[in-house]
């Protein structure tokens, strides 16, 4: 490598020497059959100086002294003895080509003008590396991706003894650009020479995506199946199993040889079902216990979400179906044999699927029951501390965070406490965040709400003393929730905050403009559920007040006394066929066309559907009805498309009736020309639902308590400002 660039150094250097600079100023005589090419390339020029006319960054000094180099570059060809009459043809070809590619990259903005001089000087040595039977690889790997790419695609370089190599680098290069592409990039070059180096630089980096491609019968998937390496070989091995998801959330155990395929295989199946179950659950706690020492074992995600999975599957909604089951012992019977740390991932994992006697009478009381000391701190010791954040948002949830942490001597209960709340500026997301704001509304322990409250203003302070902008957001938005909840005066909240009224809605904010009528849209689904709730809905509005009006793919209910009402709803027509997305979509053009402005937005289907209606859902919304089952989850994505709006959404099972009785209570206010006052509307409601109704209402939770949508609201608009 040095002996090269030395020669290179010393002929660029008698090459730029007076004399043979004074040379190569005025280009020799040419024979007129090469004449043809040397107009090409002055045309290419004369295109290269009108770009200035469009990018005036490409100067005209640029652009005479490129001339001058191009023209030496011509004078060299001319002048190189050793090039017979197709070589120099050849090479003045390579240096036209140099400079149409250059006008493409630079008007397709893929190159720059700084880039010009510098590929001309480029393609310089990588012609006289060539002449000299050198290989160019070193340079296009000292280079830019950019110029790379020009000179390993040029017409004469095609010739140089490293092209294959450079080709190589260059494809380094844009893998090391685009790491998450690597297997897309080499699905092009299965036969590079680096593509054992990538393949296993993906392996460690992405292993779920290496398996997918390791499985695939072409030349990237054979490739992949010949690397020698144990990990590759390992990937490369499950991608040709039948069960290999199954082993998948080992990976990392698998590949440092703390399990064996062996000692996975006998859990594979329904019948060891509970043993998967438990060992997942065991290499979750060994995974937690690492990545508390900031070291993250592969594919844990994959393991988190095979554990959740198996657990909602084999545990959860078992005890879910079983809820009208009058004897414990019958409904819990399934998670008996589960120990206190398998029971806590239940729960931190399955938190949107869980009915809340499946925690509070089922799971929670089983932890503490099968523990020889039932104490809580012994219990998140058991779990590496894992999910604790979670886990304590549940127990408030559900009123068993005086209990939990009553488990636990004082001055441990405040210590955890304070942790809860502390460094959310160190999070990615509002997840945390949002968690406590919810805990908080369900904390009634006035000095563990006194505690967090105390804590969030220390955060504050630390956050203003660091001058961390987002910290200072996310904990101050919690004080002032938290000031305003306890407060008397609830509307200092969203008088504080800068957004809309959170306990009541103004039945005036809802009307359109211009029409004064409130417009409700419905989202039904085509399925058999679907068909039912969308009967049960008309029923409930034939009667005096309201007329119903059929269309061929919706229905119109519109209010005859009181005030103007007109709700929507598209025909539940067969899923199928997707005749019920049809209908939806005629639904909203009509309303599109019409200037029909939905003020509130209703989903009235299965929580797999909830996606469909998000992304239908109008702007326009100032009330969002998610009849779902964990609704809630999808709080952020809901107040994305129409920000401030008032959110109802259960945290566990939506159900017909509740969600029938909710649209009821909310039109008939609206008839009647009220606002909408959350703890009044609530206050009714709960009177209304009894048994098990009662249960599933108690999971919804109104727009002023929906503390974790008021932090999101509040955080976007004080973001943007």
């Amino acid at each position: 490598m040095c002996s090269r660039l030395f020669l290179i150094l010393v002929f660029s250097i008698l090459l730029y020497s007076p004399i043979m600079a004074k040379q190569l100023d005025s280009i020799p005589p040419i024979p007129p059959m090469r004449q043809l090419h040397h107009e090409y390339i002055l045309r290419s020029l004369e295109e290269v100086a009108k770009l200035n006319q469009f990018s005036p960054e490409l100067d005209s000094i640029t652009i005479q002294s490129a001339a001058k180099n191009i023209n030496r570059l011509r004078s060299i060809i001319e002048l190189n003895n050793q090039l017979d009459n197709n070589g120099k043809y050849t090479w003045l070809r390579g240096v036209n080509d140099l400079l149409t590619a250059f006008i493409t990259a630079f008007k397709s903005r893929f190159i720059t003008s700084s880039h010009y001089l510098m590929l001309i000087n480029s393609y310089d040595t990588a012609m006289r590396l060539t002449w000299q039977e050198d290989s160019m690889e070193w340079l296009v790997k000292s280079g830019s991706f950019e110029l790379g790419t020009i000179l390993v695609n040029n017409f004469a370089l095609q010739q140089n003894r490293g092209l294959e190599l450079a080709k190589d680098a260059l494809l380094v290069k844009q893998c090391e650009r685009n790491p998450d592409n690597i297997l897309s990039i080499l699905s092009k070059n299965p036969t590079t020479a680096s593509a054992d180096s990538l393949i296993v630089k993906v392996a460690f980096k992405d292993p779920e995506a290496l398996y997918n491609y390791a499985a695939a019968p072409d030349k990237l998937g054979k490739k992949i199946q010949s690397v020698n390496h144990p990990f590759v070989k390992l990937l490369s091995q499950l991608a040709l199993t039948s069960t290999a998801r199954m082993y998948f959330p080992f990976l990392d155990q698998l590949y440092k040889g703390k399990l064996t395929m062996d000692s996975i295989t006998r859990y594979v199946g329904n019948d060891t079902a509970i043993g998967y179950y438990k060992l997942l659950v065991k290499t979750r706690i060994e995974y937690a216990a690492r990545m508390k020492q900031c070291d993250t074992p592969m594919a844990v995600k994959v393991l988190t979400n095979k554990l959740k999975s198996k657990g909602t599957e084999l545990f959860i909604n078992e005890i879910n179906a079983l809820h009208t089951e009058k004897s414990d012992v019958i409904r819990f019977k399934k998670i008996e044999l589960l120990s206190p740390s398998e029971l806590y991932y239940l729960a931190v994992l399955g938190e949107e699927e869980l009915y809340t006697s499946s925690f509070v009478s089922g799971i929670y009381p089983r932890i503490f029951s099968k523990m020889r000391i039932p104490r809580s701190d012994t219990l998140l010791h058991l779990v590496s501390e894992d999910y604790y954040k979670k886990f304590i948002k549940i127990t408030a949830a559900y009123n068993k965070l005086d209990d939990f942490l009553s488990r636990m001597n004082s001055r441990d209960a405040e210590v955890l406490m304070k942790r809860f709340v502390s460094n959310l500026d160190d999070t990615k997301t509002l997840e945390d965040a949002v968690d406590i704001a919810d805990s908080y509304a369900s904390i009634y322990n006035v000095s563990i709400r006194q505690l967090m409250l105390n804590k969030v203003g220390l955060e504050l302070q630390r956050c203003e003393l660091e001058k961390q902008k987002r910290g200072q957001v996310i904990y101050g938005l919690l004080k002032t929730i938290f000031t305003s909840l306890d407060s008397t005066n609830k509307k200092t909240m969203s008088a504080t905050l800068n957004i809309p009224p959170v306990f009541e809605l103004p039945y005036k904010s809802m009307r359109d403009s211009i029409t004064g009528t409130i417009a409700m849209q419905l989202f039904f689904y085509g399925d058999k559920d679907g068909n039912v709730v969308f009967n049960a809905f008309l029923n409930k509005f034939n009667q005096p007040f309201w007329k119903i009006t059929r269309k061929s793919q919706w229905v119109e209910v519109t209010s005859l006394k009181g005030m103007p009402i007109t709700i929507f709803a598209n025909l539940p027509l067969d899923e199928i066929f997707e005749l019920d997305e049809k209908s939806q979509d005629s639904l909203s053009a009509y309303l599109t066309d019409n200037h029909i402005h939905p003020s509130i937005v209703v989903h009235r289907g299965h929580s797999y559907y909830l996606n469909r209606t998000i992304e239908k859902m109008p702007s326009s919304a100032k009330l969002v009805l998610l009849g779902s089952c964990g609704g809630y989850q999808k709080l952020h994505d809901v107040l994305a498309i129409a920000p401030g709006a008032h959110i109802i959404s259960s945290k566990q099972i939506g159900t017909g009736i509740i969600n029938q009785g909710l649209i009821n209570m909310i039109s008939e206010q609206l008839r009647l020309g009220k606002d909408l006052h959350w703890p009044d509307i609530w206050t009714q409601l709960t009177a209304r639902f009894k048994g098990a109704a009662k249960e599933k209402f108690d999971d919804y939770i109104p727009p002023h308590k929906n503390l974790g949508a008021i932090l999101i609201t509040a955080y976007q608009a004080q973001m943007l400002e």
